[in-house]
């Protein structure tokens, strides 16, 4: 049995009265269908250019080693990694037992034809350091 068969007879169509017909069951669907018709079409577009973005350029850097020199200086070894011909900024510094920077040097490294290379810099102290690393690389 239906809900219009329980009613008794002359009673109002309740559906259509509030709005419950047929028409708004269309209207509902064709929103649905539209908002998840835009998701789509939104999440094809961040694919798109997530995959397409450029050249892609990526920067990675890795501490190797470090040398104490002497009281005033530190030379510190790190590995690059980024595409070839791409030039690089990389801020080294030079730390303290007390984990206090005591040397700090930027290294413009020049473009090269290789992907992965080790570079060696001295940095100058202010005081005895404890060890000696890169703080950061960027792209310039």
């Amino acid at each position: 049995m239906t809900d219009t068969e329980k009613r008794p007879p002359g009673a109002p169509d309740l559906d259509a009265r509030y709005g419950r017909g047929q028409r708004s069951r269309r209207l509902e669907k064709r929103i649905l269908w539209s908002l998840g018709g835009f998701i789509v079409v939104v999440f094809a577009a961040w694919v798109i250019l997530v995959a397409f973005d450029g050249d892609g350029a990526s920067l990675e850097t890795r501490d190797v080693a470090h040398t104490i020199v002497d009281e005033h200086s530190v030379e510190v070894s790190f590995s690059i990694n980024v595409a070839p011909g791409t030039p690089t900024v990389c801020a080294v510094q030079a730390l303290n037992e007390a984990h206090a920077i005591v040397g700090w040097k930027i290294v413009e490294v020049p473009a090269s034809d290789e992907r992965n290379r080790v570079i060696t810099e001295v940095v100058r102290t202010s005081e005895q350091s404890n060890t000696g690393l890169i703080s950061r690389c960027w792209l310039p």
